[in-house]
């Protein structure tokens, strides 16, 4: 019951920061008395730190075994969503509304809620610790790449090099800075992992609210209509659906026993709004697109907490179906 509150409060605080930028979109641009922009920078790095910080190198080792599930996981994450993606770019006459959907395709996987999930449904614990680890790492150099290639169509200026650079510097190091400190501090970390999580939020509601401020502020949503944003959240849940039934079958065909298939199933099928929200920080910083781009990840963060939230309950089921 306390992961379903939690989960709950957080989809409905994430709608609440919608309507606050919505009726005062001016706070979220301001730069004085306080920068909130450079302030959300400072949140990210030491969310980031804290997850090093928690990383346990020999947690990390252990989830080494079936080779064949990591490759799965990680062509599910970066190639399989993709394509279905690039497949459907044709019935789009919104470039903007592709490219927000595309955004979602190109992210990583999530990282804590994959491994309680996997935990919760007797899954592969350390497997699903190592690929969401790793998908972590791959988002900060492949991401950026994938949305490098359609942001030039849509007339939005990227430097993939330097876009890397500021996700190295923003990700990449402070969790090595944080796995280093691990053995000192990790048990520090683990004891407030409940208090980070709530910091971690915090954040990340915070990033969300200034987007939406500079998208409201620009008129982006004016030119969408009540229809295209109900049509991009059937979008997700099916996009969703697709990943997880894909990866059913395949799992079934390489006979994946109980755990690995739970951990395949959970850790393909998802996608981290906290590297959403850090990386459209990055590279649609400045532009209209700044809060709409996390529309579809949000809606996506939502429709994979509950329906697997309620798949826990009927793994074995499911699995066997």
């Amino acid at each position: 019951m306390k992961l379903k509150f939690s989960l709950d409060w957080f989809i409905i605080a994430l709608v609440g920061v919608l309507i606050l930028a919505y009726l005062f979109p001016n706070i979220g641009t301001i730069t004085k008395p306080v920068d909130i922009q450079k302030l959300t920078g400072y949140g990210i790095t030491i969310i980031f730190f804290f997850y090093g910080l928690k990383l346990s190198p020999k947690k990390f080792t252990q989830g080494l075994g079936n080779w064949k599930m990591h490759v799965i996981i990680q062509l599910a994450t970066f190639i399989l969503f993709p394509i279905l993606l690039i497949c459907l770019k044709p019935f789009f006459t919104n470039s903007n509304i592709w490219l927000s959907l595309f955004f979602v395709a190109a992210l990583p996987s999530t990282v804590s809620s994959s491994v309680v999930m996997v935990s919760l449904a007797k899954g592969n614990v350390p497997s699903a610790i190592f690929n969401a680890t790793i998908s972590s790492f791959g988002g900060i150099f492949i991401t950026p790449l994938w949305m490098g290639i359609f942001m030039v169509t849509n007339n939005i200026n990227v430097d993939s090099s330097e876009i890397v650079l500021k996700l190295v510097f923003q990700i990449l190091v402070p969790i090595i800075a944080g796995s280093l400190l691990n053995k000192k501090l990790g048990t520090f970390a683990e004891k407030h992992s409940k208090s980070l999580k709530i910091f971690d939020q915090s954040i990340v509601l915070l990033i969300v609210y200034t987007s939406f401020c500079k998208s409201f502020k620009s008129g982006v949503f004016e030119t969408i209509s009540i229809t295209q944003l109900a049509a991009i959240l059937l979008g997700m849940a099916a996009l969703f659906f697709a990943v997880f039934y894909i990866l059913r079958y395949i799992s079934k065909l390489l006979h994946f026993n109980y755990p690995d298939s739970v951990t395949v199933l959970f850790c393909g099928s998802k996608k981290s709004l906290i590297h959403g929200v850090v990386i459209s920080k990055v590279l649609f910083s400045g532009t209209a697109l700044a809060g709409f781009i996390l529309v579809p990840i949000m809606m996506y963060h939502s429709i994979q907490l509950i329906i697997i939230g309620f798949m826990v309950q009927k793994m074995g089921k499911i699995i066997s179906v």
